[in-house]
């Protein structure tokens, strides 16, 4: 499931409309880093189009993962404001919606409800990544991938407005500036 998808089933409008207009988009060109391993990282980034590559120096600098549309990219430097530990570089042309990381500090000491929301779904997504990066890494062989039916019943509930909401950013971004 996108990664995105998550956040904006745990968003209220008002959460929603706030990510609207306070970020915005960015073009990243097939080779360009989006974000290096070791450097801070400015902004949080929902990936709107395109084909990204995670990389790790520890790996010798290859590929470990790939990330597209739908998912999202820095929210684990935001949430314990360390450096990256990946390099995520663009494979090709591609569109991220990005929040600067200042604005959204701001907002999350200022918006208790935000910030329960924003918390609540990046504590969610994180769950996830890490099952299925253990069930790949084989300590689970016999546990499935999570599928929409093993969300928390709110989650799900809102699964179907989070998808028009990830739709509705796509088609804005893509209207000329």
């Amino acid at each position: 499931m996108k990664k995105a998808l998550y956040m904006l089933a745990g968003f209220s409008d008002r959460d929603f409309d706030w990510l609207l207009t306070t970020g915005r988009r960015n073009r990243i060109p097939a080779g360009n880093a989006l974000i290096r391993e070791g450097e801070p990282t400015h902004a949080l980034y929902i990936v709107l189009e395109g084909k990204l590559a995670v990389s790790v120096a520890a790996s010798g600098g290859e590929e470990i993962a790939q990330i597209q549309s739908g998912e999202i990219v820095g929210e684990t430097s935001f949430v314990d404001s360390r450096p990256p530990s990946a390099t995520v570089m663009a494979v090709e042309d591609s569109l991220v919606w990005s929040v600067p990381r200042s604005l959204l500090s701001a907002k999350l000491m200022q918006d208790v409800e935000f910030s329960a929301h924003f918390y609540h779904s990046i504590a969610a997504f994180l769950c996830d990544r890490m099952r299925d990066t253990v069930s790949r890494l084989g300590y689970s062989k016999d546990q499935a991938p999570l599928q929409e039916s093993d969300l928390n019943p709110q989650t799900m509930g809102n699964l179907e407005l989070a998808k028009v909401r990830l739709n509705w950013l796509l088609r804005r971004v893509k209207e000329p500036a």
